[in-house]
């Protein structure tokens, strides 16, 4: 009963929201594309020529904004979840954390460098939020350390996190990676989300 009562609770709330209908409009998989669009518009990274990596990309949303803002250029999305064919990008079914994940993608970009890492991903919700915030963080991480890898001079890292005890961690890593940093919040995000965007280059 309570199940049933909360799948429709979130049914209701789906329906009002805006950025849920637009992307039903539009033919998104997800409402988190407008976030990169948000996040785009604010710091002008795509270029119509260049190498991305999508990481956590399920169900593609992101990988859809991508693909449509890049002409030419090799777009791999990697997730642990099977996610359905998008036109000109390839997919990766892979773990992050795996050891030779760096000599798979140098395989599939011809040892060349990327341009532009993104990552939308976060840990499943267990409810305790101090718990979600250290795991999504722990994500964050692994992205930047593959950012750090496998990024050009001129690259971009682009990842999710949510505020909590680890940030000042991931800001102090980012610190080492990268020269420019800045914190984002799209409005398409939900109001009562603690999620955020950093921005590397």
């Amino acid at each position: 009963m309570k199940k049933n009562k909360k799948s429709k609770n979130w049914i209701i709330k789906q329906n009002r929201d805006p950025y849920f209908k637009q992307s039903k409009l539009e033919g998104y998989r997800s409402r988190s594309a407008y976030k990169l669009l948000e996040i785009e518009h604010k710091f002008k990274f795509f270029k119509k020529k260049m190498n991305l990596i999508d990481l956590g990309s399920c169900p593609g949303g992101w990988s859809q904004v991508a693909r449509k803002k890049i002409i030419m250029g090799k777009i791999l999305a990697i997730d642990i979840k099977q996610m359905e064919k998008i036109n000109n990008v390839d997919f990766l079914r892979y773990d992050l954390r795996s050891k030779d994940i760096y000599s798979k993608i140098s395989t599939i970009f011809n040892n060349k460098k990327i341009d532009v890492v993104i990552s939308d991903m976060a840990a499943n919700t267990t409810g305790n939020k101090n718990l979600d915030s250290i795991q999504t963080a722990e994500l964050c991480l692994n992205g930047m350390n593959l950012a750090s890898l496998t990024l050009n001079k001129e690259g971009v890292f682009i990842s999710k996190l949510f505020m909590g005890g680890m940030f000042n961690e991931i800001n102090k890593r980012a610190k080492e990676y990268f020269e420019k940093i800045a914190i984002f919040k799209p409005k398409s995000s939900k109001k009562e989300s603690r999620e955020i965007y950093i921005y590397c280059k």
